[in-house]
């Protein structure tokens, strides 16, 4: 008996932006190929959105990419086919899954996928910390020539 893999259905709308972030992303980001690829992407950590095919036979093939995308903690969404996928990386072949590493000017999109598939809204405290890091570090030099001060 075959198994059945539980796949995230998702609108039409969310499936349409989906596409739309890739080609975008593929015009000056840096996108991965394949599920090969996608795979390795995700395992080194240098993804931040993936893009699944609904169609892909057999299911086995991609079954792996949810679990590895929520333990690296890696967004994703299903589309329904592999020509869509394809065509919005610009090539000429069904592909089953498309990792973004670089969002370039699919920042945008990106996050409002994200948003909707997730149910939370983008926030902008992951800006603030790097802002709060950047005044931490101009402050530590003068820590540190204070305790080498003392020593002294």
């Amino acid at each position: 008996m075959a198994k059945s893999y539980v796949k995230f259905e998702v609108s039409k709308e969310v499936s349409d932006k989906s596409l739309e972030a890739l080609r975008l992303a593929t015009q000056n980001g840096v996108i991965r190929k394949g599920i090969n690829e996608v795979t390795k992407s995700v395992e080194r950590g240098l993804a931040t959105f993936v893009v699944i095919a609904e169609d892909v036979e057999p299911e086995e093939v991609v079954v792996h990419l949810p679990t590895i995308c929520e333990q690296k903690k890696v967004p994703f969404v299903y589309v329904p086919t592999k020509e869509a996928i394809g065509k919005a990386v610009g090539i000429n072949v069904p592909c089953a899954a498309v990792a973004v590493e670089k969002n370039g000017s699919a920042e945008a999109a990106i996050k409002d996928v994200v948003s909707r598939v997730t149910g939370k809204a983008p926030s902008q405290s992951q800006e603030k910390p790097a802002q709060h890091n950047e005044q931490k570090q101009h402050h530590e030099p003068a820590k540190q020539q204070k305790k080498e001060n003392k020593k002294e």
